[in-house]
């Protein structure tokens, strides 16, 4: 079994620390482990537990527990429903938008405004199947998006940014900040002609935390760590914002 971090549990729900490079779920091309795979494997009475997704080929994939997902580079707190209940419960609360999700991130370039609301809607690109755009000439259903932001700290050409998105469109925050010229550094879909920097080889992405209620109707709050190359760039701007010494005479 894969070693996945967990965070938080109890009688109905487990929030764990998803690492990068790891899916949520089979998504028919990829074969390798996947959470909803760790979480069949730890919890068995969870195989049961959720809604199953048909393919495009027509193959039908379980995924145990799975009430929300993240991209495979992105990092962070993800919860898992143990029971039936649990999941529509949480299901509920992600249509209702009572679940907070907070993101943190690295941006290419220092942005001007602090923080600020991204109200885009979010289609497909016409230049590329694989990638989602709000920009002028996406194609297909544009569905309405939402983002908010709060800029933590600048320096060195990048911005180090807490993100809150209020809509759940696939790629989302990596869309909105690329439609507003800030890029999410070392995204190779979204920011491919831009150096992988700050010590990332992944989209530098993390879920840090979520809010929930639990069955008892009590608010859960989860908060996951910084993975390491999280903690690598974040000296990296200590280094950017230290004052110039000069020699005194």
């Amino acid at each position: 079994m894969i070693d996945i971090p967990i965070l938080f549990e109890n009688e109905d729900v487990v929030a764990v620390n998803k690492p990068a490079g790891l899916i949520v779920h089979p998504d028919g091309h990829d074969t390798g482990p996947s959470l909803a795979g760790w979480m069949a494997e730890k919890y068995p009475e969870s195989k049961i537990v959720g809604e199953p997704i048909r393919l495009q080929s027509g193959e039908v994939i379980d995924r145990p527990g799975i009430v929300h997902r993240l991209d495979r580079d992105t990092t962070g707190v993800i919860i898992l429903a143990k029971n039936q209940q649990m999941f529509e419960y949480l299901k509920h609360q992600f249509q209702d938008h009572t679940i907070r999700k907070t993101y943190e991130a690295f941006v290419y370039g220092e942005m001007k405004k602090d923080h600020g609301t991204i109200d885009r809607p979010i289609g497909r690109s016409r230049s590329d199947f694989r990638l989602w755009s709000a920009q002028r000439g996406a194609r297909g259903e544009m569905r309405p998006a939402i983002t908010r932001y709060e800029v933590l700290k600048r320096g060195g050409g990048f911005s180090f940014v807490e993100v809150e998105p209020k809509t759940g469109r696939t790629h989302q925050i990596r869309v909105h900040f690329k439609a507003i010229n800030y890029p999410l550094v070392s995204d190779n879909l979204y920011a491919p002609n831009h150096a992988q920097s700050l010590g990332f080889t992944r989209v530098a992405l993390h879920a840090r935390r979520i809010a929930f209620d639990n069955m008892s109707r009590e608010r859960v709050v989860v908060e996951a760590p910084y993975p390491e190359d999280f903690k690598v760039a974040l000296k990296k701007f200590e280094e950017f914002n230290k004052p110039e010494e000069y020699d005194k005479e």
